[in-house]
């Protein structure tokens, strides 16, 4: 009896040791207790493991949703630098973060898992319990402050669904046929039928839930061949934002060569009455106004004179910040270009593009109280376009829905664009042509009825690849978007199957789950 004690605490388990050193910091043998499987755990350690499994949970669910939010990653950014005056990839770093503490939760939850396995009490060290209360406090702040500061961000996660879920669906499915071994093996040692149930029961509905969540899936990828409409036609939003500095001829140029089909702007007036490219308020973020003029950093752009605008640079702050992540880098060319560019004018934007017979559309900003144009930067675009730049009209999107009854009469030619929904007897009475619609508003059936009408439908801000393919599988028309360069080289929607495809993928993902849980079952 001495004999077989001693042995008990001093024989050399080299995986279990591992597995309780990492999770209970316990590497001795004798630091160690044994449970039968099955057997009612209720003390204050094990009480631990659910609280362990929600962080998992709520990490995975943090991760995935971070993680699909990544085509708004600049705007988020964007948004940080308005309100603290730096710029920061505090998206890229969030990401990170997330990413980590989802491995962090996942390595501890399958040493649990394991422990268990082996028949061993589980003792989560202190600093893993504060790590896991950490994360779970974490994950759900974040989750709750998305909520509430970045509502779209919820519709573009169900956007996501559309695409990723027949693939989610094969994932969950996996960990359920994993988890099968650890659960087959508590509930058959289990010693009374009731721990049983409370083991087995909850398992088997969460699977059979599972195995029948794809009656109720919906995408607009999964369709028969043959029905998939042509490619989206591709806009670049401010020219081409991830290549060069934005709103600039070398960016607009870059989109240009890229194969891009239409260029997207901002337009600004300068105190003078010049129509110039700019999207922010003020100067700050995209030129060098804190080395030419330090004293006017938050002076509104459109209170300049254009001499004025003139002397700043428009580039050198794209080589400095690195504005998208991801960008990669650039040629030494390219950055010598970037270094010289300077804010663009209308005049000029409209004739380049016209040179290559883009189309063009661009959001209109009135200039501020006691500007002297402020009541005539309607002519004063007008002008640029019909008398200095004599673009075909056919290639202007207009967007901006003041006076367009006017801007019809002066202007006829023009395609005219509604910037949201509406009745289609109300687009027709205003000849509306086109709808330019945030992305997260994209709809298929409202895309059909739209185009039955003869009115085509743009979104924007679409950059991400499986993003343009859910477009692409919708009838999206055209995108606006910062990734001319990425989405020009996709032959054919991700995820695209046939509902033949899917059903098979469905029906034997269900069929091989059931049998292997079944043998482990058995075994």
């Amino acid at each position: 009896v001495v004999r077989r004690r001693l042995l008990q605490r001093y024989e050399h388990q080299p995986f279990i040791s591992c597995l309780a050193g990492f999770y209970s910091c316990r590497w001795r043998r004798y630091q160690r207790e044994r449970t039968e499987p099955g057997k009612c755990c209720c003390n204050r350690e094990c009480m631990f493991f659910p609280l362990l499994v929600a962080a998992f949970c709520f990490s995975l669910v943090f991760l995935y949703t971070w993680s699909e939010g990544k085509n708004d990653y600049n705007g988020f950014d964007w948004y940080n630098y308005g309100n603290l005056g730096f710029w920061f990839l505090w998206s890229l770093v969030i990401l990170i973060v997330a990413a980590v503490l989802f491995a962090y939760i996942s390595l501890l939850l399958v040493l649990a898992m394991c422990l268990l396995a082996e028949g061993q009490q589980l003792y989560l060290h202190w600093s893993h319990k504060i790590g896991t209360f950490l994360v779970l406090g974490f994950c759900i702040s974040s989750l709750f402050a998305l909520s509430i500061l970045w509502r779209d961000h919820r519709k573009t996660v169900r956007l996501s669904f559309q695409v990723t879920a027949p693939y989610l669906h094969i994932g969950a499915i996996a960990i359920m046929v994993l988890l099968s071994w650890p659960v087959a093996l508590h509930a058959i040692r289990a010693d009374k039928k009731v721990i049983q149930v409370i083991i087995v029961g909850p398992y088997l509905a969460i699977l059979l839930f599972l195995f029948l969540i794809p009656l109720g899936m919906y995408s607009p990828c999964i369709r028969e061949m043959g029905t998939l409409g042509p490619k989206p036609a591709l806009i670049g939003h401010r020219g081409a934002p991830m290549l060069a500095p934005e709103n600039t001829e070398m960016s607009f140029l870059k989109t240009i060569e890229h194969g891009g089909d239409g260029l997207e702007t901002d337009v600004a007036i300068s105190y003078d009455g010049v129509p110039f490219l700019m999207h922010d308020d003020t100067l700050r973020r995209t030129t060098n106004i804190q080395e030419v003029y330090p004293n006017d950093t938050n002076k509104a752009a459109s209170l300049f004179s254009w001499d004025a605008l003139q002397k700043l640079n428009a580039g050198t702050w794209f080589l400095k910040n690195k504005p998208f992540v991801g960008m990669g880098s650039l040629s030494k060319a390219d950055q010598n270009q970037a270094m010289n560019q300077s804010i663009y004018t209308l005049s000029s934007f409209l004739r380049l593009a016209d040179s290559h017979n883009k189309l063009v559309i661009f959001d209109l900003y009135r200039p501020p109280e006691r500007h002297p144009y402020r009541n005539l930067w309607i002519r004063k675009i007008l002008d640029v376009i019909l008398k200095e730049s004599k673009i075909k009209r056919h290639l202007v999107l207009w967007l901006n829905n003041n006076v367009r009854s006017f801007v019809q009469s002066v202007a006829p030619g023009f395609q005219h664009t509604m910037g949201r929904k509406a009745p289609i007897e109300e687009l027709l009475k205003h000849n509306i042509v086109k709808l330019n619609l945030v992305y997260t508003d994209m709809s298929m059936e409202d895309i059909r009825k739209y185009a039955e009408a003869n009115i085509t439908t743009n979104f924007y801000v679409v950059n991400e690849p499986w993003l343009y393919s859910l477009a692409w599988c919708s009838g999206a028309h055209s995108v606006t978007t910062n990734a001319v360069h990425l989405l020009k080289d996709l032959s054919q929607p991700l995820f695209l199957m046939t509902p033949r495809q899917y059903n098979i993928m469905w029906i034997l993902t269900d069929l091989t789950s059931a049998f292997l849980i079944s043998l482990i079952f058995a075994l």
